[in-house]
């Protein structure tokens, strides 16, 4: 059996995403199904190393995940040969400087998003870690949530006809830590922290838009600070100075119109905590995370509006589940595995840095719109 070891280097995973997402449920979890396997005789084994700032945490969570290396010397990992990817899931505007010792050090790079605080920042890295020619990516972990391969098998099959509109719904109540725990760290709600869910999500809806349904063309998006005042981990109230909620429209190059409503002061009274409502000639699919569920035209009742009676339609019935077509496993161990692949076969790996700026930059073009209060165009980058 060929193995091939890599090192990789984990910078910042000792926070909720690093730690569940990607060190749990996509590294350990390869290690623990040993490996990633190129053929019957061929693997490819990560070995982490665990890099931040506090040993202590560190060290707790090498204990809690078996992982054997833990380090707080960026430098010193950077310059040992055995580590070939660095993976950054830091604070936003602390990622460019990770990110650009590892170009220096010749590490091929794998980040979290955004990918920098500005669209000419998350640009310019691109540009450099190609010009280095490193293979680069960037996590974009919704596209192989089971809900939205199920949406894509629809539209490439050709379920819908033509695709008219699109209706994004996300979020939840994020609790403001006066009486109840915290859901999310206090920085989320901190402008000067980098904070704000139209940074946050508006590069999600970048690549779920562009992959699934088309080019941006423009937008026009609103935010707003629904909770003034919160509470931080320490009990302390502070007050909030980002966005915590944003409604956003998008013009896409084809036509079709997509509506995202993103909050995290929402209570949720739908499927899911994200919901993908797709209409088109011939159909209509209305997505979760995990399901999925379409009305063929054949199956579209006939509605009449008379609000004097109750409805004799129940909207909820000619509604058909889309059967799994296989096993799904984590949105971002699927990632991990393609990115592992393509570093030691060349295999395609499309989510580069250069699609993270893209995300960026429709972040960036949100909080304009929003302070100009118009529609924005969204230049080719």
């Amino acid at each position: 059996m060929k193995t091939h070891r890599l090192g990789i280097i984990m910078n910042g995973v000792t926070g909720r995403m690093g730690t569940n997402q990607h060190l749990i449920r996509s590294i350990k979890a390869i290690i623990d199904q040993g490996g990633v396997k190129l053929g019957d005789a061929e693997t490819i084994l990560p070995d982490p190393v665990l890099v931040g700032r506090s040993e202590d945490k560190l060290r707790a969570l090498a204990a809690r995940t078996g992982v054997s290396r833990i380090s707080t010397n960026l430098d010193a990992e950077l310059a040992n040969p055995a580590n070939q990817i660095y993976f950054d899931a830091t604070l936003t505007g602390q990622r460019p400087i990770g990110v650009r010792k590892a170009i220096a050090a010749k590490k091929h790079i794998y980040c979290e998003k955004p990918t920098a605080t500005s669209s000419a920042e998350a640009l310019a890295l691109a540009r450099e870690v190609t010009a280095a020619g490193l293979k680069n990516g960037v996590v974009q972990d919704k596209l192989w949530l089971p809900g939205l391969l199920k949406l894509k098998y629809l539209i490439d099959t050709g379920f819908f006809g033509r695709i008219l509109s699109v209706r994004g719904e996300f979020g939840y109540w994020v609790f403001t830590g006066e009486h109840e725990p915290l859901q999310r760290p206090s920085w989320n709600y901190r402008k000067e922290e980098d904070g704000g869910i139209i940074t946050d999500m508006l590069c999600h809806w970048q690549y779920v838009i562009q992959n699934l349904f088309g080019e941006v063309k423009a937008l026009t998006c609103l935010g707003a600070t629904h909770l003034p005042e919160r509470w931080d981990e320490a009990g302390r109230k502070y007050q909030a100075t980002a966005d915590d909620a944003a409604y956003a429209t998008f013009e896409l190059h084809n036509g079709i119109i997509c509506h995202f409503n993103s909050s995290w002061t929402v209570r949720v009274r739908r499927d899911d905590l994200l919901t993908l409502q797709v209409d088109g000639t011939h159909g209509t699919a209305v997505a979760g995370l995990r399901d999925c569920t379409a009305q063929h035209l054949s199956a579209t009742p006939r509605c009449v509006w008379n609000p004097d009676i109750d409805s004799p339609v129940k909207f909820f019935d000619g509604w058909t589940r889309v059967p799994d077509q296989r096993v799904y496993d984590n949105a971002f161990k699927v990632q991990w595995e393609l990115f592992l692949k393509h570093v030691v076969t060349g295999s395609p790996f499309p989510w580069t840095l250069l699609e993270g700026a893209k995300g960026v930059q429709l972040a960036e073009l949100g909080l304009k719109s929003w302070a100009e209060r118009r529609w924005v165009s969204v230049p080719k980058l």
